[in-house]
Formats: structure tokens, C-alpha cells, sequence
């Protein structure tokens, strides 16, 4: 069965899931009825100092690969549609380069100003990680309603503490739509 974390909590991957090798990182929402929004998850690898090593370390819908190849964004979900995870990244944990020692994932409404959209026209939403090779469910952290005022959010994060893996329910919600996440770790 698997972990079922609330905001701010964490999960030592690396001590708890000593075989985790290969991880999706699942995320899902439902739309409300008549609600038509874009989501963008997106993924930045960062280094000790908080920001990007390089351009290439940003996974997102417009560049679907790491640098290092350990981390793959399978593709923009425009619609929401469907009962499963909306939108998914591949990870190889062994694989990351030994830079990184942080990688955000954030999901953000395409044009949400412009729209009038936030996150208040969503339900259900979830980050989750599947052990890729059992297709077991390790974790899975459910968002509550409390981000219905923002347009993007950070549902967690992996961070490297002490050489392990751990992942942290981080759940905090913004305005500044995706490059205001650009800016900050570029």
C-alpha cells in the first residue's frame, strides 16, 4: 500500500525503497464540470546553489529530456482528460548527474491570466510515485482545496539530503505562472 503523505511531509526514498531505481512521477487532476484548462507540469534539476546547472536541466514541454538523460517528461496533456495520470516524468535516480541535488516538480495553468483560470477549476489533484519496474505505488501526496486562488503550484520535490533521496510534500501555490519559476532558478 502506498505512503499517503500531507503537506510538508517527507519520505526517505533511498532508506525506505533501497531497490527504487526507476520512478514515474505521476501527476493528475480532474477538471470541474465545464472547466477547460491546460496544465504544465514542469521539472527543474537544481544544484547545490539552488538554480539550474545548465538550460538543459529544465524538463518541460518544450524540451521533453535532461541534459543527462536520467530525467523524461513524456509529453503535454492539453486536455486534462482521462481518469489516470495526466501527465508523467521518467526518472532514473542512479542516473541523475551528481550535481543535482534538487529536483522541483511544478504543474502551471497555461495562460491563466488571460483566462481567468486557476486552480479552483480543478479537483483531485496529486502528485505520486510509481516504482516503475513493479508498477507499485510508493507514494502519493492528494492537494487539497487550498490552492483554488492560484495558478501554479509546486506539489513536492525530490531533494538529495545526505546522499539520500527523499521526497518532500512541498504543496505551495503562486501567481507568477511559469516564468516566474524560470527567473527564479535560471
Amino acid at each position: 500500500m502506498a505512503i499517503s503523505l500531507k503537506k510538508g511531509g517527507t519520505f526517505n526514498l533511498s532508506k525506505k525503497e533501497p531497490a527504487l531505481k526507476k520512478i514515474m512521477i505521476g501527476l493528475g487532476w480532474e477538471l470541474k464540470a465545464g472547466a477547460q484548462v491546460d496544465l504544465d507540469a514542469s521539472v527543474f534539476m537544481l544544484g547545490a546553489n539552488g538554480k539550474l546547472p545548465a538550460d538543459e536541466f529544465f524538463v518541460f514541454y518544450n524540451n521533453l529530456k535532461s541534459l543527462d538523460g536520467s530525467l523524461q517528461h513524456t509529453g503535454d496533456n492539453r486536455t486534462g482528460a482521462g481518469d489516470e495520470d495526466d501527465e508523467m516524468i521518467l526518472a532514473n535516480l542512479p542516473a541523475i548527474d551528481t550535481r543535482i541535488h534538487e529536483i522541483l516538480i511544478t504543474v502551471s495553468i497555461h495562460e491563466a491570466t488571460a483566462r481567468r483560470q486557476n486552480f479552483g477549476h480543478l479537483g483531485d489533484a496529486y502528485i505520486r510515485i510509481v516504482d516503475v519496474e513493479s508498477k507499485r505505488e510508493v507514494l502519493r501526496y492528494d492537494l487539497d482545496a487550498e490552492f483554488s486562488n492560484f495558478a501554479d503550484v509546486e506539489f513536492g520535490k525530490l531533494k538529495k539530503i545526505d546522499g539520500d533521496w527523499t521526497f518532500i510534500a512541498s504543496g505551495i501555490g503562486s501567481n507568477g505562472g511559469l516564468q516566474t519559476y524560470v527567473n527564479a532558478y535560471s
